[in-house]
């Protein structure tokens, strides 16, 4: 029996992109994105949720995601979701759920700028601003990485 394990989102970064390497020299970068919901309530009201994703990339796209994207770019984002654990600090087992991405695309932003890691982008403003809402715990540093 065959499954399937694909995520697909397009949204604005929340802060600007954390690239790091590993002991062997691979990039990594970490971005978290808001996506954001409409709809029209019981009451007739129209009302938003948003909601927040970690993204994981790797290799030369981790890299070109660390140089052209800042917070609140629009982007899309094709990849597969992933849970793993880590302990903190105080030895408590945590679990961390993101998106791993395989395909990284720019949406509007700077001119001049590469518009993606491995595909065309068109021009559009970013809708995120610097009044974005991103969780304090969201951004843990227990995660080890």
């Amino acid at each position: 029996m065959a499954s399937v394990n694909k995520v697909i989102i397009l949204g604005n970064l929340g802060r600007d992109p954390e690239v790091r390497y590993t002991q062997g020299g691979t990039a990594v970068c970490q971005l978290s994105i808001a996506t954001t919901r409409s709809y029209t309530n019981k009451q007739n009201d129209r009302t938003e949720e948003t909601e927040w994703h970690r993204v994981v990339v790797w290799g030369k796209q981790a890299e070109s995601c660390g140089t052209y994207l800042a917070k609140g770019r629009q982007v899309y984002i094709e990849g597969r979701l992933q849970t793993r654990s880590y302990d903190d600090k105080d030895g408590n087992k945590r679990y961390a759920t993101e998106i791993v991405a395989d395909v990284v695309q720019f949406i509007g932003g700077r001119a001049g700028a590469g518009e993606s890691a491995g595909g065309g982008g068109k021009s559009e403003q970013p809708k995120a601003t610097e009044d974005t809402y991103v969780p304090d715990d969201y951004g843990n540093d227990d995660i080890p990485f």
